[in-house]
């Protein structure tokens, strides 16, 4: 690191846990986003002011009027726009230093697997299933670690996937496609603003906590926030040996 680097992140280096070698790490790490929303705004906006060095933005999405109650990555100039590209931007103008690269088309099947294959971390901040277990999936078969977040009306939770343990369950142990699940979305149900915003601030903090390998992650337990009581609660969740998708 430079002088001026230096400067910018001496409150992560100050940190006995982090340090330059963590930081280091940090510089030197490639994160995929996937979804530039009401989770992956603060997930972006934390991972690109630590100096995470390489910031994938994955979302086909434009931004609408009603995200900017809680999308704090976009600004009402900006409705109209892609979300991927406007959240460059943004990210552009807190921390230069960054490479941003906006993916302004749905990701899926090989353009999904070649980023998930490049990225150091993974971070699901989608809303419906089926992506989320096409992202796993490819985490799964690249051993990338995943760090998954939800959050509607007044509920949220997050969680880390991390296959590169040998016990780790994967986001299918845990949510098994197929499911009789019912999907379902802010713009039917609502959402507390600051709960996306506490959700993928989480995020972020355990990605960088698995890039540079400080703390314990939330692999192996899923979270759960009540906005309304602000209260959390841990779940432990086991690997399934019969998981299609992460078994044997």
């Amino acid at each position: 690191m430079n002088d001026e680097q230096l400067l910018r992140y001496s409150r992560h280096v100050l940190l006995d846990e982090i340090g330059i070698e963590g930081q280091q790490r940090l510089l030197e790490a490639r994160a995929l986003i996937v979804g530039a929303g009401g989770l992956g705004s603060p997930a972006a906006f934390y991972l690109a002011s630590a100096g995470l060095g390489s910031l994938v933005l994955a979302d086909d999405d434009t931004v609408d009027l009603t995200n900017l109650q809680r999308q704090i990555l976009h600004t009402t100039e900006r409705v109209g726009r892609y979300k991927a590209e406007s959240g460059k931007e943004t990210l552009n103008a807190i921390n230069p230093e960054v490479a941003v690269h906006a993916l302004t088309q749905r990701l899926a099947d090989d353009g999904l697997d070649a980023q998930v294959a490049a990225a150091d971390i993974v971070l699901d901040c989608t809303d419906n299933f089926a992506t989320r277990h096409a992202i796993n999936r490819a985490c799964v078969r690249h051993r990338k670690p995943l760090v998954s977040g939800a959050a509607i009306r007044f509920d949220g939770q997050v969680g880390v996937f991390d296959l590169r343990r040998h016990d780790a369950p994967c986001y299918h142990c845990l949510f098994p496609d197929g499911e009789d699940v019912e999907e379902v979305n802010c713009a039917t149900m609502g959402v507390f603003a600051p709960l996306v915003g506490i959700i993928g601030a989480t995020q972020a903090a355990e990605a960088i906590k698995v890039v540079t390998g400080v703390g314990t992650s939330l692999s192996g337990r899923l979270l759960m926030l009540d906005a309304l009581s602000m209260k959390w609660h841990e779940v432990r969740v086991g690997r399934d040996p019969g998981c299609p998708v992460c078994g044997g």
